[in-house]
């Protein structure tokens, strides 16, 4: 691991094979410019062909060079710098070329006959008393009130050089800064250094584990690429990952230190305060064109950020917080003293969720998720609060849990409650609160702006049953208006619920957890109300509206809940979230609000609040209209849900599931479970689902037409003239003969017995199909496309597939039993067929796919429970030989039933509806590649046991 100190260097194919595909452009600019240095332009002709050639060489991006081919055949096709004599003007057009053409401001052409290169000394050359005065010089160390760090780097030191300070480097610096409960880096001022210093700085903002790549680096005249990696031990204490820090940053910021600011930040190691760096480069390097004084600067390195997967180089390091530099050591400051509030904070919301969060079996995951979340990134209240709001929802997704910033929110407190405002006069209340209405049709009619509290409720109780309940008692349906129920006390909703059922059966409406008193309370029927109970058997109807809040919005979900009643109109407010608010801490800003009631309903489902959703959503101005409909279609209903059961007992074609399920039907309606149903759609969905989920047969199925569907047409007989019967069997057989000897025969419909056996068809299918496939050593047989067809064919195909002619008895493939006549039908092989038999010791391969279904799938069935072939692919739908479809009354509901089920030659119990589950399962794409392995591979044993003998 000590070779990742700097980096692992090796060699870049890509570079490579990028550098001969640019070759092609050489040879055109020879052939453009081969013309003779005595003719106009040839100067500057060379000139652009020795300039190509150099940024071939020492280009960082020599994949982009391509795109100089064309830029260069048209600026010597335009010769416009074939006539530029001036030496400086010729520099100035070719730069603003070479710019253009490579979107790069760094490659720039001079002329400078007089320039001499210069090289500073490396400064691991220096001795050491000047390394360590350049280091005092460059460095800057302070101790800012609150033990807050400051350093100043003015350059980033080298490796070798840092390794030659030894212990001077590490007391003089990193030891002193290693104390401070935080740290500003300024690297304001730093314009030189080395890349090589950056796993040592970089790991000491780090942890030891794990290794983490921070910046891959590819010099193109080498054609390396090199990388550099945290390192493993550092000589100094460890500043960690822990503590907070702030890297300054400005314009003149550049080169390795730029790389270094890049780093900490997309590490989520630092926050940088400042301004946008210069965007320096890796190295830059001015190399000679010729020998007249031209040359051209090309960046020859590039960085590589591994989180980014893009570079600082050219458009600088962004600031996490943008100020102007002379600004941005005090900001740095203020961003640190909000930073230091952040555990106090976090801590008051984990304390909060602790003690208040209704929700208990989610407060230990969510107390231990905080611990272990970083807010390095966090430089605002605003930050924490968002950062502290999106890792609560990533682990809970409970909505009410909330945290933001807020100055005007009211904040409550344990034991708050809404002030009591009921009038005192019973009579007056009861004016002002209820309105009781019998409508046409023997409609009851009840709206109530407000919830009364249990206590003002008790009071009025003989007033309630004279005025309210009494008059509707023999109602036939009852609607309660809430679409202008702005809410009021949730204690009330028993008592109103308790009306609504039968008072002696005891029901539990909801259960309410109080984190605030830690209490739980179950929630029963009363009976103890005083006034005529409406019963639970008579239809309800709730009226909703974008108004209907708090406990209003209770009310309409538990009359979902208890399936009570149908809820009409608009959804809800959704303001009702069990929640209070409280400041997270007494410095921030920071609010949290925290669910203190769990509302779990009877179903045992935890309701979250936000807006109920009605069964039928309408404009609340519409609500009454809507249900007056929805009020006759469950007069009709009732006889549609009993119709749609007696189809299933009469024509399913498994008795006794029919009567189960007709039996869960009834259950169902008795229960209530088809009061959200308002249309016919809803009413087929219902239905659809129920059906399916009791018997576990997906193929039945209840739509709704209002035309008369059709019946199914009769599958399309074979054609009968000669003509085209070599093309329709062509069509239907597809054959191939496959490696091995083995035959392929794919069917994508089953096609009727009848036409296969007589002329012409039948002829033409010994000669076109079975003579071919009777010859091979093995066969498969494709039915993956097939969705099924005439069933008749069956017999016929399997008796290709078994023994040679009589005496061999017919073989009894499997029983058909049909519901409708209630009569059993076995299916057997033909006791003759025309042409020759495969038999029955050739190997077999049926293929199956998702797709495969009804003849086909009982093909598939017949082979495999004869134990005649292997099934390869995929499980089929599990389809049906025959289904029936069948009117519910004289209603627009139609109910599909299969009325036949087939019955296993075998164990003599029926095919499973799951479908046919494959011997060998494989990807239906993949079905025919895996029955080719398994035969190759049967073929290879037999091969080796024929050798060995």
């Amino acid at each position: 691991m000590a070779q990742m100190a700097l980096g692992t260097r090796r060699g870049t194919a890509g570079a490579g094979r990028t550098m001969r595909t640019a070759l092609p452009l050489l040879l055109l600019l020879l052939a453009l410019l081969g013309q003779s240095r005595a003719s106009d332009g040839s100067f500057q002709r060379a000139l652009v062909l020795d300039m190509a050639r150099v940024l071939l060489d020492n280009y960082c991006f020599p994949e982009n060079l391509l795109g100089m081919r064309e830029a260069i055949e048209q600026a010597i096709r335009s010769g416009e710098i074939l006539h530029i004599s001036d030496r400086k003007t010729l520099a100035g057009v070719l730069s603003a070329g070479v710019q253009g053409a490579l979107n790069d401001p760094r490659l720039t052409v001079t002329f400078e006959p007089g320039y001499v290169p210069m090289t500073p000394p490396p400064l691991s050359l220096l001795p050491r008393e000047q390394l360590v005065r350049l280091v005092r010089s460059s460095t800057k160390l302070d101790v800012l009130d609150g033990n807050v760090g400051y350093l100043r780097l003015d350059r980033v030191l080298g490796r070798e050089t840092a390794a030659k300070l030894g212990a001077f480097l590490q007391d003089y610096v990193w030891n002193r800064v290693a104390r401070t409960r935080a740290l500003i880096l300024d690297l304001r001022y730093s314009v030189g250094g080395e890349l090589s210093g950056l796993p040592h700085i970089v790991s000491f903002f780090s942890d030891p584990e794990p290794l983490t790549l921070i910046e891959t680096v590819y010099d193109r005249p080498s054609n390396s690429t090199w990388e550099l990696w945290t390192l493993p031990r550092v000589p100094s204490q460890r500043y960690g990952k822990r503590k907070d820090l702030m890297v300054l940053t400005s314009k003149r910021t550049s080169g390795a230190a730029e790389a270094l600011a890049y780093a900490l930040k997309h590490l989520g190691r630092a926050i940088v305060v400042g301004e946008r760096t210069s965007g320096g480069s890796v190295r830059v390097d001015k190399i000679r064109i010729d020998s007249s004084g031209f040359y051209i600067t090309v960046p020859v390195a590039r960085a590589t950020n591994p989180v980014t997967g893009q570079s600082w180089e050219v458009t600088g390091v962004s600031p996490s917080v943008s100020v102007r530099p002379k600004e941005a050591v005090s900001r740095a400051k203020a961003l640190l003293a909000a930073r230091a509030t952040i555990p106090k904070a976090v801590h008051s919301v984990s304390d909060l969720i602790r003690r208040y969060y209704a929700s208990r079996d989610k407060v230990k995951v969510l107390l231990k998720h905080l611990e272990t979340t970083d807010f390095f990134t966090v430089i605002s209240e605003e930050d924490l609060a968002a950062k502290l709001n999106y890792e609560l929802q990533s682990v809970c997704e409970d909505p009410r849990l909330v945290v933001k910033t807020a100055t005007s929110v009211p904040v409550t407190t344990p034991g708050d409650s809404d002030p009591d405002t009921t009038p005192g006069d019973p009579n007056a209340l009861m004016d002002d609160v209820f309105r009781v209405e019998v409508r046409p049709g023997n409609t009851g009619y009840l709206r109530f702006d407000r919830f009364l509290d249990a206590t003002t409720l008790v009071r009025l109780d003989s007033q309630i049953a004279q005025k309210v309940w009494e008059p509707i008692r023999d109602t036939d349906n009852l609607i309660i208006d809430l679409r202008s129920n702005t809410g009021g006390p949730s204690e009330g909703l028993p008592i109103l619920l308790s009306y609504l059922h039968d008072p002696t059966l005891p029901v539990l409406f909801y259960t309410l957890y109080n984190s605030i008193q830690n209490t739980t309370t179950d929630y029963h029927t009363s009976a103890t109300i005083q006034g005529p109970a409406y019963g639970s058997e008579r239809n309800v109807y709730v009226l909703t509206g974008y108004h209907t809040a708090a406990a209003g919005e209770e009310f309409a979900y538990l009359m979902q809940s208890l399936r009570r009643g149908t809820v009409i109109g608009e959804i809800t407010s959704g303001n009702l979230l069990h929640s209070r608010s409280f400041r997270a801490d007494g410095t921030t800003g920071i609010l949290v609000t925290v669910p203190v009631l769990d509302f779990v309903d009877n179903n045992g489902e935890r309701w979250l609040g936000g807006g109920v959703v009605p069964d039928a959503i309408v404009l609340a101005d519409e609500a009454e209209e809507a249900t007056a409909e929805i009020v006759q279609f469950h007069r009709e209903m009732r006889a549609l849900v009993s119709g749609a059961g007696e189809l299933l007992d009469a024509h399913y074609a498994f008795p006794e599931v029919a009567a189960k399920v007709r039996g869960v039907l009834e259950a169902k309606w008795r229960d209530g479970a088809y009061r959200s149903v308002v249309d016919y759609e809803s009413l087929a969905s219902q239905l659809t689902s129920d059906l399916q989920e009791t018997s576990g047969d997906h193929r039945l199925h209840v739509f709704y037409c209002d035309v008369e569907p059709e019946a199914p047409h009769e599958l399309p007989k074979l054609p009968s003239s000669s003509a085209d019967a070599a093309y329709v069997v062509n069509a239907l057989f597809k054959i191939d003969l496959l490696p091995g000897n083995t035959g392929y025969l794919r069917l994508d419909t089953m096609p009727d017995a009848e036409a296969l056996t007589f002329d012409p068809v039948g002829p033409r299918l010994l000669t076109q199909v079975w003579s071919k496939l009777a010859q091979t050593d093995a066969l498969v047989i494709d039915v993956r496309f097939n969705t099924g067809g005439h069933s008749s064919a069956i017999p016929l195909l399997c008796s290709f597939l078994f023994g040679p002619e009589p005496p061999t008895p017919p073989r009894h493939l499997y029983s058909v039993f049909d519901r409708s006549s209630s009569s059993t039908a076995e299916v057997t092989t033909l006791p003759q067929v025309q042409g020759p038999r495969y038999g029955s010791e050739k190997d077999v391969y049926v293929l199956t796919s998702l797709m495969t279904g009804s003849a086909a799938e009982a093909l598939a069935f017949a082979l495999q429970d004869a134990r005649r072939a292997t099934v390869v692919g995929e499980a089929t739908p599990g389809g049906s030989l025959s289904s029936g479809m069948y009117q519910v009354g004289g209603s627009i509901l139609y109910v599909s039933v299969p009325n036949q089920a087939l019955l296993s030659a075998v164990s003599g119990r029926p095919w499973s509806i799951s479908g046919v589950e494959p011997d060998v399962a494989a990807q239906g794409s993949d079905a025919l590649n895996a029955a080719k392995r398994i035969i190759a591979a049967k073929q290879r044993k037999q091969e080796a046991r024929r050798a060995q003998r």
